[in-house]
């Protein structure tokens, strides 16, 4: 499976959402295979130059993240891939893996920046099992999980909308 190593599992960018809470943008990252899903708390900016790519918005003035590309572009450079590899004290960390000729060069990286280049790129995300295993609730009730599901999915609908009334929810009895 090309999608799942022993550690990585490859993920793609499911939408940017708002917390009611804190009124901060938080991105989800969402297995491509599976139903994994990861979300991590974004500043204003790095929310909007994900954003930017997402809804192919077309900007006045290159973001750092198109001078970066280009300045890569012109050394004969190319973002390969890029994982969010660790969960430290509410704080993730990333690599950016950049192909120079025969070399691949890792560059440690916020995960923004790392989704924000990967989505310019067209390249693969991954998240590492170990990370989703961190970022997972320690003492949420089975409810809760149900709810997330269900929310996840009502976002699926609103893409998708020959999706309404459809009854996607899994039952009880497959939900791990």
């Amino acid at each position: 499976m090309r999608q799942r190593s022993a550690s990585m599992i490859e993920v793609q960018v499911f939408g940017i959402l708002v917390d009611e809470d804190t009124r901060s943008p938080v991105l989800v990252l969402r297995a491509v295979e599976g139903e994994e899903t990861l979300p991590i708390r974004l500043g204003f900016h790095e929310a909007g130059a994900i954003a930017a790519v997402i809804e192919d918005v077309d900007l006045p003035r290159p973001l750092t993240h198109d001078l970066l590309m280009s300045l890569l572009g012109t050394l004969d450079g190319r973002v390969v891939k890029g994982e969010v590899v660790d969960l430290r004290d509410e704080t993730f960390y990333a690599v950016l893996h950049v192909r120079h000729g025969r070399r691949i060069h890792r560059f440690d990286a916020r995960p923004s920046d790392v989704i924000a280049l990967c989505l310019r790129a067209h390249a693969s995300l991954f998240v590492s099992e170990e990370v989703f295993r961190k970022a997972a609730p320690r003492d949420v009730v089975e409810a809760s999980r149900h709810q997330w599901l269900g929310f996840l999915h009502s976002l699926e609908a609103a893409a998708d909308p020959s999706a309404i009334g459809r009854d996607d929810t899994p039952d009880e009895k497959t939900v791990q």
